[in-house]
Protein backbone atom coordinates (compact mmCIF):
# COMPACT_ATOMS: atom_id res chain seq x y z
CA UNK A 1 0.00 0.00 0.00
CA UNK A 2 1.09 3.53 -0.70
CA UNK A 3 0.62 6.73 1.20
CA UNK A 4 1.11 10.17 -0.19
CA UNK A 5 3.88 12.21 2.01
CA UNK A 6 3.10 15.87 2.33
CA UNK A 7 4.88 18.71 3.98
CA UNK A 8 2.65 21.07 7.07
CA UNK A 9 2.41 23.71 4.12
CA UNK A 10 0.78 21.52 2.51
CA UNK A 11 3.11 20.65 -0.67
CA UNK A 12 3.83 17.21 -2.03
CA UNK A 13 6.90 15.35 -0.39
CA UNK A 14 6.19 12.26 -2.44
CA UNK A 15 5.33 8.68 -0.79
CA UNK A 16 5.70 6.13 1.18
CA UNK A 17 5.58 2.04 0.56
CA UNK A 18 3.65 0.63 3.99
CA UNK A 19 2.64 -2.84 5.15
CA UNK A 20 -0.57 -4.18 4.43
CA UNK A 21 -0.44 -6.40 7.54
CA UNK A 22 -0.38 -3.10 9.23
CA UNK A 23 -2.53 -0.73 7.21
CA UNK A 24 -4.57 -2.99 4.76
CA UNK A 25 -6.51 -5.25 7.31
CA UNK A 26 -10.15 -5.71 7.09
CA UNK A 27 -11.61 -3.25 10.51
CA UNK A 28 -12.98 -6.08 12.71
CA UNK A 29 -15.28 -3.81 15.29
CA UNK A 30 -15.01 -6.62 18.00
CA UNK A 31 -11.44 -6.73 18.47
CA UNK A 32 -11.42 -2.72 18.42
CA UNK A 33 -14.04 -2.76 20.73
CA UNK A 34 -12.72 -4.95 23.72
CA UNK A 35 -9.53 -2.62 23.21
CA UNK A 36 -11.36 0.58 24.06
CA UNK A 37 -13.47 -1.07 26.59
CA UNK A 38 -9.99 -2.37 28.02
CA UNK A 39 -8.80 1.41 28.00
CA UNK A 40 -11.27 3.10 29.51
CA UNK A 41 -11.76 0.30 32.27
CA UNK A 42 -7.99 0.67 32.98
CA UNK A 43 -7.91 4.36 33.71
CA UNK A 44 -10.94 4.31 36.28
CA UNK A 45 -10.13 5.32 39.54
CA UNK A 46 -12.28 3.39 41.11
CA UNK A 47 -12.27 5.90 44.42
CA UNK A 48 -15.83 5.96 44.82
CA UNK A 49 -16.94 4.60 48.01
CA UNK A 50 -20.18 4.71 50.21
CA UNK A 51 -20.08 3.79 54.03
CA UNK A 52 -22.10 0.69 54.92
CA UNK A 53 -23.98 -0.18 58.46
CA UNK A 54 -21.01 -0.95 60.01
CA UNK A 55 -19.04 1.89 59.16
CA UNK A 56 -21.35 3.75 60.84
CA UNK A 57 -20.88 5.13 64.47
CA UNK A 58 -24.44 4.86 65.89
CA UNK A 59 -26.07 3.13 69.09
CA UNK A 60 -27.18 -0.41 68.79
CA UNK A 61 -29.42 -0.12 71.88
CA UNK A 62 -32.75 -1.44 71.63
CA UNK A 63 -35.06 1.05 69.95
CA UNK A 64 -38.50 0.07 71.74
CA UNK A 65 -39.56 -3.64 72.58
CA UNK A 66 -39.28 -6.36 70.71
CA UNK A 67 -43.26 -7.82 71.09
CA UNK A 68 -46.33 -5.50 70.98
CA UNK A 69 -45.85 -2.50 69.16
CA UNK A 70 -46.82 -3.80 65.17
CA UNK A 71 -43.16 -2.52 64.25
CA UNK A 72 -40.34 -4.10 62.79
CA UNK A 73 -37.86 -5.95 64.59
CA UNK A 74 -35.06 -2.98 64.37
CA UNK A 75 -31.95 -3.79 66.53
CA UNK A 76 -29.27 -1.04 65.39
CA UNK A 77 -29.95 2.62 64.20
CA UNK A 78 -27.61 2.11 61.58
CA UNK A 79 -29.55 -0.21 58.97
CA UNK A 80 -29.70 1.48 55.48
CA UNK A 81 -34.17 1.82 56.20
CA UNK A 82 -33.08 4.92 58.42
CA UNK A 83 -32.28 8.62 57.88
CA UNK A 84 -28.03 9.26 58.91
CA UNK A 85 -28.00 4.77 58.68
CA UNK A 86 -25.40 2.92 56.13
CA UNK A 87 -26.07 2.67 52.66
CA UNK A 88 -26.68 -0.91 51.43
CA UNK A 89 -24.94 -2.27 48.49
CA UNK A 90 -23.03 1.03 47.34
CA UNK A 91 -19.50 1.13 45.71
CA UNK A 92 -16.41 0.31 47.25
CA UNK A 93 -12.42 1.21 46.49
CA UNK A 94 -11.67 -1.46 43.71
CA UNK A 95 -9.76 -1.75 40.49
CA UNK A 96 -11.65 -1.68 36.90
CA UNK A 97 -9.06 -3.22 35.01
CA UNK A 98 -9.81 -6.43 33.32
CA UNK A 99 -7.63 -8.64 31.33
CA UNK A 100 -7.00 -8.68 27.47
CA UNK A 101 -4.43 -10.40 26.22
CA UNK A 102 -0.61 -8.78 24.79
CA UNK A 103 -1.84 -10.05 21.12
CA UNK A 104 -5.02 -8.80 21.04
CA UNK A 105 -4.05 -5.77 22.22
CA UNK A 106 -0.93 -5.58 19.49
CA UNK A 107 -3.99 -6.80 16.83
CA UNK A 108 -6.53 -3.72 17.50
CA UNK A 109 -3.53 -1.28 17.07
CA UNK A 110 -3.20 -2.57 13.67
CA UNK A 111 -6.78 -2.83 12.62
CA UNK A 112 -7.32 0.98 14.20
CA UNK A 113 -4.71 1.84 11.46
CA UNK A 114 -6.49 -0.12 8.69
CA UNK A 115 -9.62 1.33 9.80
CA UNK A 116 -8.64 4.37 9.08
CA UNK A 117 -6.46 3.91 5.91
CA UNK A 118 -9.39 2.43 4.30
CA UNK A 119 -11.17 5.82 5.39
CA UNK A 120 -9.01 7.53 3.62
CA UNK A 121 -8.16 9.35 7.15
CA UNK A 122 -4.55 9.04 7.65
CA UNK A 123 -2.20 11.89 6.16
CA UNK A 124 1.82 11.31 6.48
CA UNK A 125 3.65 14.45 6.85
CA UNK A 126 7.51 14.42 6.42
CA UNK A 127 8.10 16.08 10.27
CA UNK A 128 6.10 17.03 12.71
CA UNK A 129 8.00 20.24 13.70
CA UNK A 130 7.74 24.26 14.04
CA UNK A 131 10.23 26.80 13.90
CA UNK A 132 8.29 29.49 16.61
CA UNK A 133 5.53 28.26 18.91
CA UNK A 134 3.04 29.89 16.95
CA UNK A 135 -0.76 28.75 17.65
CA UNK A 136 -2.32 30.93 15.21
CA UNK A 137 0.64 29.45 12.51
CA UNK A 138 -0.08 25.68 13.52
CA UNK A 139 -3.74 27.13 13.04
CA UNK A 140 -3.37 27.87 9.49
CA UNK A 141 -0.87 25.03 8.36
CA UNK A 142 -3.92 22.41 9.96
CA UNK A 143 -6.45 24.45 8.17
CA UNK A 144 -4.89 24.38 4.79
CA UNK A 145 -5.16 20.85 5.20
CA UNK A 146 -8.32 20.44 6.28
CA UNK A 147 -7.82 18.94 10.02
CA UNK A 148 -10.22 20.54 12.52
CA UNK A 149 -10.49 17.04 14.18
CA UNK A 150 -7.15 14.89 14.21
CA UNK A 151 -4.60 12.94 16.23
CA UNK A 152 -1.32 13.66 15.34
CA UNK A 153 1.69 11.17 15.89
CA UNK A 154 5.31 12.74 16.21
CA UNK A 155 8.49 10.42 16.06
CA UNK A 156 10.15 9.55 19.66
CA UNK A 157 9.22 13.17 20.79
CA UNK A 158 7.42 15.71 20.48
CA UNK A 159 9.06 19.22 19.37
CA UNK A 160 8.16 21.79 22.33
CA UNK A 161 7.61 24.62 19.52
CA UNK A 162 5.17 22.18 18.22
CA UNK A 163 3.38 20.97 21.82
CA UNK A 164 3.13 24.34 22.76
CA UNK A 165 1.34 25.98 19.43
CA UNK A 166 -1.29 22.96 19.50
CA UNK A 167 -1.92 22.47 23.32
CA UNK A 168 -4.65 25.20 22.74
CA UNK A 169 -6.63 24.08 19.58
CA UNK A 170 -9.51 22.35 20.28
CA UNK A 171 -10.00 18.76 19.18
CA UNK A 172 -6.51 18.42 18.06
CA UNK A 173 -4.36 15.81 20.12
CA UNK A 174 -0.53 15.30 19.73
CA UNK A 175 1.65 12.44 20.96
CA UNK A 176 4.86 10.36 20.52
CA UNK A 177 5.03 7.64 19.10
CA UNK A 178 5.02 5.50 21.56
CA UNK A 179 1.76 7.16 23.28
CA UNK A 180 -0.58 5.90 19.84
CA UNK A 181 -3.16 3.87 21.19
CA UNK A 182 -6.39 2.93 19.73
CA UNK A 183 -9.02 4.88 21.62
CA UNK A 184 -7.11 7.93 21.08
CA UNK A 185 -7.24 6.84 17.36
CA UNK A 186 -11.18 5.84 17.19
CA UNK A 187 -11.85 9.13 18.84
CA UNK A 188 -10.64 11.90 16.38
CA UNK A 189 -11.84 12.58 12.20
CA UNK A 190 -8.56 12.22 10.69
CA UNK A 191 -4.90 10.22 11.82
CA UNK A 192 -1.51 12.24 10.97
CA UNK A 193 1.59 10.57 11.18
CA UNK A 194 4.56 11.96 10.79
CA UNK A 195 7.21 9.44 8.57
CA UNK A 196 9.20 8.81 11.86
CA UNK A 197 5.96 7.46 13.36
CA UNK A 198 5.37 5.34 9.98
CA UNK A 199 8.81 4.07 10.50
CA UNK A 200 8.64 3.30 14.25
CA UNK A 201 5.04 1.31 13.46
CA UNK A 202 6.21 -0.83 10.94
CA UNK A 203 9.67 -1.71 13.05
CA UNK A 204 7.47 -2.51 15.88
CA UNK A 205 5.12 -4.56 14.28
CA UNK A 206 7.95 -6.39 12.20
Amino acid sequence: MKLAITTLEGKDAGSLDVSDEIFGLDPRADILHRMVRWQLAKRRAGTHAVKNRSDIARTTKKMYKQKGTGNARHGAMSAPQFRGGGRAFGPQVRSHEHDLPKKVRALALKHALSAKAKDQAIIVIDTVELSEPKTKALKTHLGNLGLANALIISGAEVQENFALAARSIPYIDVLPVQGINVYDILRRDRLVLSKAAVDALEARFK
